[in-house]
């Protein structure tokens, strides 16, 4: 059977614009895995994979405006987010190089024989080598930032792991654009095309996680294409680390102080952020807890003010602006819940923003109203009306895992008075990233930075944004006894690679 054709599709009219490629076959899946295994020799040197990262920031920006066209005639996300999110991907790259260069991350350790000790220590030498072939799973709402040339692939080649990618079906001639120009980047560093293979198809993800050469998995996308991913990469003979960020429903508490202090402000924010981005964004917040008080009507005034005021948006494919509606109907249908802007078809091709508002009580109890507590992708979110304390608990007790958990305090209680304090332990365990008074959308790309968190955002404790990204891709190995001639450079007495260490208990830089 001929292999199915790739076409890049138009989200604004649903049309095919032209064929991009052809879905991968089991054998050129295998060839790229195998193509990425041989480059892996020209990534030993950090030298040349800092040098290769920065190179391939500067290939990018040179050919920024026409990406920026491709990206926008497939996505619809315009060319402001786009050139934006470019920008961030160039300096996550030149962010790896310079990780890359330090050396910090090979987190290398060196204890000398102490025949004093109980029991003795031996000659013991630590540190982090690559794993090896990684396959990246693109994702649909960053075609730059979370795609071919995205943080799993950058973190991956900095940590010195070939990477084959799985193209997203919603920007496969980008995907195709930006592969070529890392190539073109890894051509001036005398490194093998093979260092990134790029496959489309679904059957092609299947067969890449399958693999025996794929050492590890980078994905971002919907729960229950991780969820399929996650067991296959359990269930081979070899399972393999599998890093997934899943879904994230992204809880707000707002306090009765808070809505009393700034409910207008708060909002006109909530607006703003649930709809960023036609709410595409896997830190919109999409569940909102505020109080039933005259304090919470003023909030839900002015958040239904924004939403009305916001032009509908053009949804990535016409698949997620079907399950969007189906989404909001669904919900919009349960008992209680009342939509004082009803979210829906904005138009043929777009959809328009809204939110629900349903009693806190029907969300502490299991029933019809968990539909509630699921991720629903796209410009919607949905208010529950607490009456006390006791309400805001149960609800914060039936939450997944998310990547974000917020709280909005008043200016007493995030001084320390009341129980501000309290309340950000209490979203401390449902989240890898937990927000005083600001709004989740928007994932910087700095040291400090994770994003992560239970299960189900995601199926790992690691990040995928932020230098520590890096620790995914590597395995500690001790060498015990070996003699200095034997031992890799980083691991010699001497640090002839200018290493920071930690030599016999004392952190050196």
């Amino acid at each position: 059977m001929a292999a199915s054709p790739v076409w890049s599709v138009d989200p604004r009219t649903g049309k095919q614009r032209e064929q991009v490629a052809v879905e991968a076959t089991a054998q050129e899946v295998d060839a790229a895995v195998r193509a990425a295994h041989a480059a892996r020799e020209a990534l030993t040197d950090r030298t040349v994979r800092a040098a290769f990262l920065r190179s391939a920031a500067d290939e990018l920006e040179a050919a920024r405006d026409r990406l920026v066209e491709a990206a926008d005639a497939e996505t619809a996300l315009g060319p402001v987010r786009l050139t934006g999110e470019l920008a961030r991907t160039c300096y996550q790259l030149r962010a790896f190089a310079g990780i890359v260069e330090e050396g910090a991350f090979l987190d290398v350790v060196i204890d000398h024989p102490d025949d004093s000790a109980t029991p003795p220590v031996p000659d013991l030498r630590r540190y982090k080598i690559p794993l090896g072939v990684v396959a990246v799973y693109s994702a649909s709402n960053f075609p730059f930032a979370f795609s071919v040339a995205g943080g799993d692939t950058a973190s991956a080649l900095a940590a010195g792991c070939p990477v084959v990618v799985k193209a997203h079906p919603d920007h496969p001639a980008l995907s195709e654009l930006v592969a070529k120009v890392i190539r073109r980047a890894a051509a001036r560093h005398q490194v093998p095309d093979g260092v990134l293979g790029l496959v489309h198809g679904f059957d092609a993800g299947i067969e890449l996680i399958r693999h025996p050469m794929v050492a590890a998995a980078g994905f971002t996308g919907s729960v229950r294409g991780g969820r399929a991913l996650f067991d296959e990469a359990a269930a081979r003979p070899v399972p393999i680390p599998f890093h997934g960020e899943l879904g994230s429903l992204n809880p707000v508490l707002v306090t009765e102080a808070a809505a009393a202090e700034r409910g207008e402000a708060i909002g006109a924010g909530l607006a703003g952020s649930m709809t960023l981005g036609a709410g595409q964004f896997c830190v919109k917040p999409g569940l909102v807890l505020a109080p039933a008080s005259a304090a919470g009507d003023a909030l839900l005034k002015s958040l239904t003010d924004a939403v009305s005021d916001t032009d509908p948006g053009v949804l990535l494919d016409h698949r997620m602006r079907d399950n969007f509606l189906a989404g909001v109907t669904e919900r919009t249908g349960l008992p209680d819940v009342e939509s004082p802007v009803t979210a829906g078809a904005g138009g043929e091709h777009t959809v328009s923003a809204g939110f629900l508002t349903v009693p806190a009580k029907r969300l502490t109890r299991e029933g019809a109203h968990d539909l509630l507590l699921e991720e629903c992708f796209g410009p919607v979110t949905v208010v529950a009306r607490y009456t006390d304390e006791a309400e805001v608990r149960a609800v914060l007790s039936r939450l997944p895992g998310n990547l974000t958990a917020t709280v909005h305090l008043s200016s007493e209680e995030a001084a320390g008075q009341g129980r501000g304090a309290e309340l950000v332990q209490e979203l401390t365990p449902l989240a890898g990233r937990v927000l005083v008074n600001g709004w989740p959308t928007g994932v910087a790309v700095a040291p400090a930075q994770h994003h992560g968190g239970p299960y189900p955002a995601t199926t790992s404790t690691s990040t995928s944004v932020g230098g520590t990204a890096i620790e995914r891709w590597l395995r500690p190995v001790v060498y015990q006894g070996a003699p200095e001639a034997l031992l890799p450079p980083e691991l010699k007495d001497d640090n002839p690679l200018g290493l920071p260490r930690r030599f016999n208990g004392r952190l050196e830089h």
